[in-house]
């Protein structure tokens, strides 16, 4: 199954499950209610995530001709996908990393940390910015806030039956109707988060290769992934855990809140590196 059709299970499995709660709660009014506020909320995050995560990652413009290098590469490889130059920020932090925001590529923008200038080789450089252009291509923010409409609204819904307004039967002693709701309850928002953190990851692998397919050249995105991975494990950055996962590897790693296995791996919003770098390997010796 390819990552856009993953994708597209995800978020279909995200509905269902919203319609479902609601079905098993017989809230239906509540619900639309839950879903109402929740666009209203995350349209406005939609238009103004690209400020609040620049501001939260201390991003600063590159103002035209102090990067020429970076501007040169954004520049071509926009070019080359047709996509508008997006604008370029820089943070100064010596963790290396990126990444991309904007609700579509008309108001895009990319950012990249002073560590990963001085990191990377320059093909290396290049796929980072494929990647994060990928992103904008794909239209990412646009699919993350929706699933994270029918997230939040999941939240609304279940919290406002949690507090009593809305329960099946509640005037009848019906012990199954009392069980489901319960079970709704509980495992509706957790299975909600775990859809979410699958559509993440999934994004992830699709702009690594969407990347790889602009520049033509997986290895050298690969070995920028390794290089990512070893610097966010060595180098802290202070970010927002709201903003991490847009950056290309996780900014948090270095304070190990996110190391591990079991839950740990289950509630990752990136993909893990090893994986990401074995694809574009299979995808350069051209293995599906």
């Amino acid at each position: 199954m390819s990552n856009n059709l993953k994708t597209a299970g995800l978020l279909g499995l995200l509905g269902g499950l919203f319609v479902l709660v609601g079905s098993v709660l017989n809230g239906s009014q509540g619900a639309a209610i839950a879903l109402v506020i929740a666009v209203l909320f995350n349209f406005a995050m939609y238009f103004f995530s690209d400020r609040l995560a620049l501001a939260s990652a201390r991003a600063k413009r590159i103002e035209p001709g102090t990067l020429p290098e970076v501007e040169r590469m954004v520049a071509s490889l926009a070019a080359r996908e047709e996509l508008p130059m997006p604008k370029l920020y820089l943070i100064e932090q010596p963790q290396p990393n990126a990444f991309a925001t904007g609700r579509n590529p008309q108001h895009a923008a990319v950012a990249v940390t002073r560590g990963i200038l001085e990191l990377m080789r320059p093909e290396e450089l290049e796929g980072v910015l494929a990647h994060e252009l990928a992103h904008v291509k794909n239209r990412d923010i646009l699919i993350s806030t929706i699933a994270a409409t029918v997230g939040a609204a999941l939240s609304f819904l279940t919290r406002m039956a949690m507090f009593g307004g809305m329960g099946r039967d509640r005037e009848s002693n019906n012990p199954l109707s009392a069980i489901l709701g319960l079970v709704a309850l509980i495992v509706a928002p957790l299975a909600a988060m775990l859809i979410q953190v699958a559509i993440s990851r999934s994004r992830e692998f699709q702009a690594d290769r969407s990347g790889a397919e602009i520049t033509g050249a997986p290895l050298a995105l690969a070995s920028a992934l390794g290089k990512l991975d070893a610097g966010t494990s060595r180098v802290p950055m202070a970010v927002n855990p709201a903003v991490s996962q847009l950056f290309i590897a996780d900014p948090l790693k270095a304070f190990g809140g996110r190391r591990g296995g079991g839950i740990a791996r289950m509630f990752a919003t990136h993909p893990p590196i090893a994986e990401r770098v074995a694809r574009l390997q299979q995808m350069a010796s051209g293995v599906r």
